[in-house]
């Protein structure tokens, strides 16, 4: 008797106005940030052509709220700088991600690197497949970049008829932001646990430390916890708990 014929099942990809649908809904609720980032750059003192280069050249919204913020706290330029730079190495590892998801011809990839951050990489790997990768990186991308450029010029502009940014309460605007981006990636206990001690390091230095120091030592919850964590699991031997027990169960059996 012959087996019967295996059918394969394939999911199908997305899609295309899906994936695009989603894309520019990314693009355009962040890249309204960018009216807060004008302001608060302006408040903090930047020209108007320094706040649309940052935006233009740097255009990654954590670096550039965390540098505008530790100078306009009265910050060295080098530890806000610092503090920026920290900020946005988190995508080059996205870019590793992303290379071999999206494939690139050589010659697109340094034009690309300008639009890998939080909100593009995330809709690219949450598609199926490298074509639906390769729209939903280049429309959240190109969406974002405009209009975050386009509002940031519009706040820089009108950061002056606004007065003091701090009567309005937009100094808050920027950590406001960064942290409603930050929330919903918050969900197991190693992130919370690393969000608590991130927390409380800034709050500690906070006092004794120059303007854009703290965010550089708050920096230091990931390894201290990660640490912790693994220095539980290990045994004073060096051999993991659950080696241990593991084969205590065994002898035991």
């Amino acid at each position: 008797m012959n087996a019967p014929p295996i059918t394969r099942v394939e999911t199908a990809p997305p899609p295309r106005n899906a994936v695009v649908r989603d894309a520019l809904g990314v693009g355009v609720a962040v890249g309204l940030s960018g009216f807060a980032f004008g302001v608060t750059s302006a408040g903090a003192g930047l020209t108007l052509l320094q706040s649309c280069a940052l935006s233009l050249l740097v255009f990654t919204g954590a670096s550039q709220f965390a540098l505008v913020g530790a100078l306009g706290a009265g910050g060295s330029a080098f530890a806000a700088a610092a503090g920026a730079f920290f900020l946005g190495t988190r995508n080059a590892f996205y870019g590793l991600r992303l290379s071999g998801l999206l494939r690139l011809p050589r010659a697109v990839r340094p034009l690309a690197a300008q639009w890998v951050i939080d909100e593009t990489s995330a809709v690219a790997l949450a598609q199926r497949g490298t074509a639906a990768a390769r729209l939903g990186f280049t429309v959240t991308g190109a969406s974002l970049y405009t209009l975050w450029n386009l509002t940031t010029l519009l706040g820089a502009l009108g950061a002056s008829a606004l007065g003091d940014p701090d009567s309005w309460g937009l100094d808050a605007a920027g950590p406001a932001v960064f942290l409603a981006l930050l929330a919903p990636m918050v969900k197991g206990r190693a992130e919370r646990a690393v969000a608590a001690v991130a927390v409380l390091l800034a709050l500690f230095c906070l006092p004794v430390l120059p303007a854009g120091v703290p965010v550089l030592v708050a920096a230091l919850a990931a390894p201290l916890v990660l640490g912790a964590r693994a220095l539980r699991r290990t045994g004073p031997d060096g051999q993991s708990h659950g080696e241990v027990s593991g084969t205590a169960d065994g002898a035991d059996r």
